[in-house]
């Protein structure tokens, strides 16, 4: 039995992370022994290399506007643990969290003595941790699912909707090293006559979501297909849109978050709200839907923490995410001086992360570290600076509050100051420059 709020992190961080398996049964036993309290909620779920976090946040709030109390479950955190179960944007308290692990800990002792494969995962811990609160909390949940789809914790329910955001190279060690294979992980959270929400995926990994639901009788929503969005004029900080699915067309919507990208998020929450919406044969009311979209925010997602000058965090941590960053740079900077402060995790393919980086105009990029998450190792700076030994642009500090200082000294107020990389990175760097 745990007291405080530290004993029961301490309980869910002394866990192993991670236990690769060809299948769920240990984590539907665990549901099992608990009560199978995934049963009991109606949910959403939301798998894809990037954007789950920002089209989970849209879709709390198209939801909340309805009047649903509406649970939260992402990861990683990027303040405090709590965030990961949340309600109605609220963490779970930490005298819940402390319930929470005495509701579960006899139960983890149990498969820990008696089950062959041994006790659930710091993961599968947290994931059964969720169900059970919002079991008698919430009106409907929407579940962002760990990493891939198929064997990931989280797929043990029945969603209302399934949401498959984007799909590309990412974690190749556990989901494998082609798009296809990727794509086959993102489409197991496909469910027997469950509609699915697809955004704009490579055609080879579209290819492996439609069979998915044509085999599973699923109706697929395919952004720019059987939804289409236009992108229209860029002013301030804010994308405007036009949005149609169906009989539902929605002129110049509105959203905080930049990128072209951040619109696709927007049209997918949407969609997988109306067919929610539908499902329980409740109407959409275009106006709330425009308000909701307008304020939603996620932190650390080209989050600006200073206008002037102005300083952005993006926890953009992968290849395709970069892309993404780089393409919003080029669209929306291209007459600014930009810098850069780039860390990122050891396994990641920072070479073409940063290779991708290199193509923004005005480029100044600092490279650094930061301390990872656990025991998993940062890219080392220098080492990745040597591959761009000719690039000017390119210089290493290895105390990124340094860097920071260094970067301040430098810019005008008319430059851009971005730091990128690593959501857990981005999580330090919020945190220095947030407190009081």
């Amino acid at each position: 039995m745990v007291e405080s709020y530290d004993e029961a992190l301490n309980f869910i961080h002394g866990r192993t992370k991670f236990k690769k398996s060809k299948h769920l049964n240990r984590m539907q036993k665990f549901l099992e022994l608990l009560g199978d309290p995934q049963r009991e909620i109606s949910a959403i779920h939301v798998a894809g290399t990037n954007g789950k976090g920002s089209t989970v946040a849209y879709l709390r709030d198209l939801l909340m506007a309805q009047g649903y109390t509406v649970g939260t479950f992402t990861s990683p955190f990027l303040v405090r643990f709590n965030e990961r179960i949340s309600v109605d944007g609220k963490p779970i308290s930490d005298s819940e969290l402390v319930k929470l692990v005495n509701r579960v800990q006899p139960t983890v002792a149990d498969l820990d003595a008696n089950y062959p494969e041994g006790g659930p995962t710091e993961f599968e811990i947290i994931t059964a941790m969720m169900f059970l609160y919002f079991k008698t909390r919430v009106d409907v949940a929407v579940v962002e699912v760990g990493i891939g789809g198929l064997l990931d914790s989280t797929n043990v329910f029945t969603p209302a909707v399934s949401v498959i955001t984007t799909i590309g190279f990412d974690h190749m060690k556990i989901l494998g090293n082609t798009l296809p294979e990727i794509a086959a992980q993102k489409a197991g959270i496909i469910k027997p006559a469950v509609p699915v929400v697809a955004g704009r995926l490579p055609d080879s990994a579209m290819q492996v979501v439609e069979r998915t639901a044509d085999s599973n009788q699923s109706a697929l929503y395919r952004l720019g297909h059987e939804v289409t969005t236009r992108i229209k004029s860029e002013t301030g900080w804010q994308e405007k849109f036009d949005y149609q699915f169906n009989d539902q067309l929605f002129k110049g919507l509105k959203i905080s978050m930049l990128g072209d990208y951040q619109v696709d998020n927007a049209s997918c929450a949407l969609t997988a709200f109306i067919l929610y919406q539908k499902q329980h044969h409740q109407k959409v009311n275009q106006s709330e839907v425009a308000r909701s979209l307008a304020k939603t925010t996620w932190a650390g997602r080209f989050e600006p923490l200073n206008q002037d000058p102005l300083i952005v965090i993006d926890g953009a941590h992968n290849e395709p995410a970069i892309e993404e960053l780089t393409a919003l740079l080029k669209q929306r900077f291209s007459d600014n001086e930009i810098y850069i402060l780039f860390g990122v995790l050891a396994d990641k393919q920072h070479d073409k992360m940063l290779s991708t980086l290199r193509t923004v105009p005005n480029l100044h990029v600092i490279l650094t570290t930061f301390q990872g998450p656990g025991t998993r190792a940062v890219t080392d700076p220098k080492e990745l600076a040597n591959q761009y030994r000719d690039d000017q642009r390119i210089e290493v500090i290895d105390n990124w509050q340094l860097a920071i200082g260094t970067v301040l000294q430098r810019m005008s107020a008319e430059d851009l100051f971005l730091i990128t990389g690593s959501l857990y990175f981005i999580s330090d760097v919020r945190a220095f420059f947030k407190e009081p």
